[in-house]
């Protein structure tokens, strides 16, 4: 009897048809499985199936679960996916291998810094607050050329947009419009898509989309 589906592969699976239908390869898509808030039992079996890139909310969360596992999977990818605290700069470019939430000159300032101390070059994605919502971090549309050109300045490296839409919408016009901003901005990667949209993110270019309770179940 065939054995049962596990979440990480139904959703390798959803990716995979989504980027064939689109005419994308399916390499093209980077799984993150966000871990934040769940713990290192609930992280085994993804790590027994293969999945070795992983999205956290919270450096200090981090701290505690990432080191551990790294030394027993040396091959980890840790993203840093949550908002970031300017004081928290140094500890994140010394923790993860990338950073999805740069929004701001003075956060620009804080890892062009630490970096530079550290002798390590963290990529990072520019997070837009593609829906303009108040209460959502991210940097409004319209000042995104201005913050590309400071992390070009400081030498943060940018790899491309992250953007989370908002709630209960439809997400794919603000996914679109993520896409052709960073067209216009001569940037290739898009960070976005959720467990609720991360085939419609394929559909529209995501290079990297963020997949929490579909694999996880809701969070504790």
């Amino acid at each position: 009897m065939d054995q049962p589906d596990t979440p990480l592969a139904d959703i390798r699976r959803r990716i995979a048809h989504t980027a064939a239908i689109s005419g994308r390869s399916p390499y093209d898509v980077t799984l993150i499985a966000i871990s934040k808030t769940h713990p290192v039992e609930a992280i085994a079996p993804l790590l027994e199936e293969g999945q070795r890139v992983f999205g956290e909310n919270r450096v200090q969360e981090a701290q505690a679960k990432w080191p551990a596992l790294r030394e027993a999977h040396g091959d980890l990818q840790l993203h840093l996916v949550g908002q970031l605290q300017s004081n928290k700069a140094a500890d994140a470019v010394a923790l993860f291998d990338c950073i999805h939430s740069l929004d701001r000159p003075s956060l620009i300032e804080a890892l062009g810094k630490a970096m530079d101390k550290a002798g390590r070059q963290v990529p990072c994605f520019v997070q837009v607050n593609i829906g303009s919502e108040e209460q959502k971090g991210g940097c409004p549309i319209g000042e995104v050329p201005a913050l590309l050109a400071g992390a070009r300045e400081a030498q943060v490296p940018v790899l491309g947009l992250m953007c989370v839409p908002p709630a209960d919408v439809e997400a794919a016009p603000y996914f679109a419009l993520l896409a052709k901003i960073a067209a216009d901005n001569g940037l290739a990667q898009l960070s976005m898509g959720m467990s609720s949209d991360f085939e419609t993110a394929v559909m529209l270019g995501a290079t990297h989309v963020r997949v929490g309770s579909a694999l996880f179940g809701s969070r504790g």
